[in-house]
């Protein structure tokens, strides 16, 4: 597995003088209509908040011999033996404004974990960091592999009950 550093733990707010004209720029050149439909929503969601921008965004994808397509949102199919499953992660990555607003932005997303912490990581990723002051990351993958953008998994069963998901690896 590639390690690409997608997360570390939550930097601290720096000044950015430039988050005005960042956001704009952001939103300017956001087309909705590229975005996996099943997180468009979210992501424009976050767009009309004035305290953050989205920098990049990805529904999380499940790639196998059966399913080869990148980005296909499909659910991996209800069976046992699906095989070798590579999962890109899903992820929002979000600049946000160094604010009252973005502040409490920032704790709210820091909240979301707690719904979850072993799928569930909020923190910063160094190559986000790098191009982007202020950038989080909400992410969902198992949390030993959370400094992984895509994983290997043996999937031995995918079930459904009461609408719910379970793999069992």
């Amino acid at each position: 597995m590639e390690q690409v550093e997608t997360f570390t733990e939550p930097k601290g707010f720096v000044e950015n003088l430039r988050y005005v004209q960042q956001r704009q720029a952001s939103l300017s050149t956001m087309d909705i209509d590229t975005l996996d439909p099943p997180i468009a929503d979210i992501v424009k969601s976050f767009q009309d908040l004035p305290c953050c921008f989205t920098l990049q965004s990805c529904y999380g994808h499940f790639i196998h011999e059966a399913q080869q397509d990148r980005n296909s949102t499909e659910r991996l199919p209800i069976s046992d033996g699906v095989g070798p499953v590579s999962y890109r992660i899903a992820y929002v990555a979000l600049c946000i404004e160094n604010s009252p607003e973005g502040k409490e932005l920032l704790e709210d997303l820091r909240d979301i974990q707690t719904a979850d912490p072993e799928c569930i990581q909020f923190g910063s990723a160094e190559w986000f960091w790098a191009r982007q002051v202020n950038s989080y990351v909400l992410q969902v993958e198992p949390e030993r592999f959370k400094v992984f953008g895509v994983i290997m998994l043996r999937v031995l069963l995918c079930c459904e009950y009461f609408g719910f998901t379970f793999l069992f690896f």
